[in-house]
């Protein structure tokens, strides 16, 4: 706001309307304000804008379990800068302004540790039955890497996951998803390490409808 200290013509001290009013070693004096350029975005950037929103609010739904299973990959980002950067690049699929996750190619965790052999997900009420053959003969795996299992509904972009409910040598495990009742839902498996320090890649184990 401007300052009128001696009148009309008097100094002016701050903003009066295009101009800002100051003073140097007692010299009163104006200056225009400068012009403040409004940017348009490129149809590149819109396109980057777009699909970086889908890809971030899907990892963002999955923080819980992106903590754990990013680990490898947070190199000076954090774990989940890690899952916006491989799915950003591999899972978005469809034409602008359509762009949508390919499900079959996002991953939920990543890592260098072997998953399961044949993994599978099927539904009962609430209940997500997974299952799959033990292989921890398997060179790098342990009989007691964690199973995580993960449901995510598209439709309320939430998701439910759980990495203490069984492990590798049980061949089974089971995720409570009935509060997703009604919904369409997205899974998938993966296992860590009992220190936590390694993930393998998520193995996506198909859409199911909960009753």
């Amino acid at each position: 706001m401007g300052r009128f200290s001696k009148g009309m013509l008097g100094p002016v001290s701050g903003t009066v309307g295009p101009v800002v009013g100051s003073s140097w070693k007692n010299v009163a004096y104006m200056r225009s304000q400068p012009l403040v350029k409004k940017r348009t975005s490129t149809a590149d950037q819109i396109d980057h804008q777009l699909r970086f929103s889908i890809v971030i609010n899907f990892v963002n739904a999955l923080t819980p379990i992106i903590q754990l299973t990013f680990k490898k990959y947070a190199v000076r980002m954090s774990q989940n800068n890690a899952a916006v950067s491989y799915n950003y690049n591999n899972a978005v699929t469809g034409k602008a302004p359509d762009y949508v996750i390919d499900y079959t190619k996002a991953l939920v965790s990543r890592g260098d540790l072997p998953n399961a052999t044949a993994p599978a997900a099927t539904v009962t009420g609430g209940q997500v039955y997974f299952t799959w053959k033990d292989n921890s003969q398997v060179l790098g795996t342990n009989p007691l890497d964690q199973a995580v299992l993960v449901a995510f509904c598209p439709g309320l972009n939430q998701a439910i996951s759980t990495n203490s409910d069984g492990t590798r040598n049980s061949g089974s495990a089971t995720l409570d998803v009935s509060p997703f009742a009604g919904q369409t839902i997205e899974t998938w498996i993966a296992f860590i390490t009992v220190d936590g320090e390694d993930a393998s890649n998520s193995f996506y184990t198909g859409e199911l409808v909960v009753s």
